[in-house]
């Protein structure tokens, strides 16, 4: 016997291919939906139809955006010459939320990874290196803060490999150590080793 109608299993399903969301969550989230005024549902449902109409990527740092460029690329009191490399746009937003960076961002789209097949090419790599060009000179900053695994590292060091022909520019990483509210006798040894080596003046 089957749990639920079809319509509702297949909205369902939909909403557990989501990161995160399983059955129970997503039988919620219907829930929630069947019980939403008409008018707000079909506005939610045309919000996610239009979804990949309306929204494209930057075509300077690929951030999301409705226009050509995003709405940080586009602000005149960010620091074009602070450039912060990051994985994905999640990580993008993590740096926003902190409120403390007034640079601009370049999204790879991703890390090297040749177990997976992602390679120089399948990231947002050429365009980084476009952008450097375009600087005609300027000195810049670029600050690689892609994740402290395998990969990340990996995709640091390829970054350092090819920038570093560019004079004009500082390559700086984004620091490690124990994060905050932390205990120091539950961290592994290579986060130990790393917050000491980058110690600082106290």
């Amino acid at each position: 016997m089957k749990e639920f109608p079809d319509h509702i299993q297949k909205v369902i399903d939909h909403f557990m291919q989501l990161p995160g969301i399983g059955p129970r969550s997503a039988f919620r989230m219907v829930s929630h939906l069947l019980h939403m005024p008409d008018e707000s549902l079909v506005d939610f449902g045309d919000s996610i139809s239009l979804l990949k109409q309306k929204i494209r990527f930057c075509n300077k740092c690929f951030n999301i955006t409705e226009a050509e460029y995003c709405l940080i690329c586009e602000n005149p009191n960010r620091q074009q010459s602070r450039i912060l490399v990051v994985e994905d746009i999640l990580d993008l937003v993590a740096f926003e939320r902190a409120r403390e960076y007034k640079g601009v961002y370049h999204v790879l789209g991703g890390v090297l990874s040749p177990l997976r097949g992602i390679g120089p090419e399948d990231l947002h790599i050429s365009e980084l290196v476009s952008r450097m060009n375009e600087a005609n000179g300027e000195s810049l900053e670029i600050i690689i803060a892609t994740n402290p695994n395998l990969e990340g590292e990996a995709t640091a060091m390829y970054l350092k490999n090819i920038l570093q022909k560019f004079e004009n520019i500082n390559i700086t990483r984004i620091a490690r150590g124990i994060p905050t509210g932390a205990d120091i006798d539950y961290a592994d040894d290579a986060t130990l080793l790393q917050a000491l080596n980058r110690r600082e003046t106290y």
